[in-house]
């Protein structure tokens, strides 16, 4: 049978079906993410955080990504799998290159994301050039903490919407297959996901987008810390950890996450 295709995401944004998408480090959640009905896992740099204790996503290595790629490429056989490129691993479109086939080859991912906007178009453009997929990341980015003063709402005021909006157009042209929108106001997810050929998918971006993601760390109630607002415990009211993670999916094909009281 094989893996989720790009054909089939395009496919599922056309017809109006919702997309879903977790984030996976390990083989054993990857099955049971698997089969509970989620199509992308997403190997996220978040792992730092929910696994590592980091206080960030910045100490991620490209080595901890391509090992925990592995080892949810093991777990999982029909999944479309997607890849975070970690901190400063993106720098210059060669650099990108370089790692992107790693992650790649030797970690088994069909597609890649880094974060920024246009200024990183040139290494979309450069990337989709080489057979790599590229997913692209605007809104809140978590590798950018520092320089945005914290993880804060993004896209509220009508000069910084319309720079995101546009970033998300100029990405798309460069060749980007895939955009994922994070703590945005759910009028701008709206627009970009209208406006745009690819899928978008929310993480804190309204009900609106082509799909939904969210940690899955968050999704459990079991991240340390308190969790973001627009995310909800899945395990509350479920008997089990799998029957959680199909209630989530349930509740994103049937449109009722997120409701609008956990958007911007």
């Amino acid at each position: 049978m094989g893996r989720l295709t790009l054909t089939k995401l395009r496919k599922m944004k056309r017809q109006g079906e919702k997309i879903a998408m977790l984030t996976a480090y390990d083989a054993s959640f990857a099955a049971l993410l698997e089969a509970a009905g989620v199509e992308v896992l997403l190997v996220g740099d978040s792992l730092g955080m929910v696994l590592q204790g980091q206080e960030s996503t910045l100490p991620v290595t490209m080595d901890d990504m391509v090992y925990h790629c592995r080892n949810v490429a093991r777990g999982s056989q029909r999944a479309f799998m997607l890849a975070d490129m970690p901190f400063m691993s993106y720098a210059t479109p060669i650099q990108a290159a370089d790692n992107a086939a790693r992650l790649m080859r030797e970690g088994g991912v069909q597609m890649v994301k880094f974060e920024g906007g246009r200024l990183l178009a040139e290494t979309v453009e450069y990337l989709t050039a080489r057979g790599i997929p590229v997913c692209a990341h605007l809104g809140l980015l978590p590798q950018s903490v520092h320089r945005m003063g914290g993880y804060r709402v993004q896209g509220r005021g009508e000069t910084s919407a319309q720079q995101i909006h546009d970033d998300a157009m100029i990405l798309q042209e460069a060749g980007a297959d895939m955009l994922i929108l994070e703590c945005v106001p759910a009028r701008l997810g709206n627009e970009i996901t209208d406006v745009l050929k690819i899928p978008v998918i929310s993480c804190g971006a309204g009900p609106y987008c082509d799909g939904q993601v969210l940690v899955l760390y968050d999704m459990l109630g079991i991240s340390r810390g308190k969790p973001p607002s627009f995310s909800h415990n899945f395990l509350e009211g479920t008997n089990n950890i799998p029957d959680a993670i199909q209630a989530y999916v349930s509740a994103v094909k049937k449109k009722e996450f997120p409701p609008l009281e956990l958007s911007y």
